[in-house]
């Protein structure tokens, strides 16, 4: 689907986070968690002093392994990639389609961490860094996230344009494991300039989409709904999941179906959404005319 995506148009509207900025933001973390682990080590020294070598040394494996691998990666998965550094650089980690990170995606980054950041100094991450298109070092192409900036001035986002009312919790039992990242970045893109294309060309990308998300899905296509409409409430249920989980909901929230469906203008085409056919309309046969009585003086009748 790269074909349907710009070169800038990148999650949402975000730039990508750029070596400067991410090395600063690795700074300020490093500085933070160094100051932590030398506490700690100090504090875990004074309380191990009766234990012999072994067991001294095995409490300093822990504490390295706690406060410089384990920390970094709680923080970012409750922070929703949000470190300190990158708080103060106005940058935050997300998915490739633009949505937050969850732990495998922090698991994955720290893991890489180790051996980028800290065992070669950021040597690694730097040269991937700048090799890469947008930026990524070798634990963002593993873990399929991206460091964007937040505070890009001038910067209009565009939000995924909500549902029709009546499509909203229809979708709640539909399985979107295997959609990948870069199909939903392309559904998004579309939904949020969908009101630039061209009327024909968007309504036959809306179908492109559409079908490609139902056989990933795996679930026929709702008859007689809108590719376009369609497209926003899977995203919209797939951004309500991704809010229960980060916030502490279930799945069980999200609001039932109406019952009776009001009809939505948006382009239909072919094969996605067929338009189902009107119900013949019987049409009362016309009274038969009076026979018209030529004049008594002659000239043209009037036509019956």
């Amino acid at each position: 689907m790269s074909d349907l995506v710009t070169g800038d148009a990148v999650v949402l509207g975000l730039r990508p986070a750029r070596l400067p900025s991410r090395a600063l933001a690795f700074v300020v973390d490093a500085a933070v968690y160094l100051t932590g682990y030398l506490t700690v080590s100090f504090a875990l020294t004074l309380a191990t002093a009766s234990l012999d070598f072994a067991a001294q040394a095995a409490v300093a494996v822990a504490t390295v392994l706690l406060v410089l691998v384990g920390v970094p990666i709680a923080v970012e998965t409750l922070s929703h990639g949000r470190s300190l550094g990158k708080l103060a650089c106005g940058l935050r980690v997300v998915r490739d389609d633009g949505g937050p990170i969850r732990f495998r995606h922090a698991l994955v980054r720290g893991a890489m961490g180790v051996v980028e950041l800290l065992l070669t100094l950021g040597a690694i991450a730097c040269i991937a860094s700048l090799v890469s298109e947008r930026g990524r070092r070798l634990g963002d192409v593993f873990a399929g996230t991206l460091v964007v900036r937040e505070r890009v001035p001038g910067a209009e986002v565009m939000p995924v344009p909500p549902p029709p009312p009546w499509l909203a919790g229809r979708f709640g039992g539909l399985d979107l494991s295997a959609v990948p990242d870069g199909l939903w970045l392309a559904i998004r893109q579309y939904l949020t300039r969908m009101g630039q294309l061209d009327p024909q060309v968007g309504a036959a990308m809306a179908v492109r989409l559409a079908d490609d998300l139902v056989a990933r899905t795996g679930a026929p296509p709702p008859p007689g709904v809108p590719a376009a409409a369609y497209l926003m409430a899977v995203v919209h249920e797939r951004q309500s999941r991704d809010a229960a989980r980060a916030f502490g909901g279930g799945l069980s929230q999200v609001a039932p179906a109406p019952t009776a469906p009001a009809p939505y203008p948006a382009p239909q085409a072919a094969p996605y959404a067929v338009p189902q056919a009107a119900p013949p309309v019987v049409v009362p046969p016309a009274p038969a005319a009076a026979p018209v009585q030529p004049p008594r003086g002659g000239g043209f009748a009037p036509p019956a």
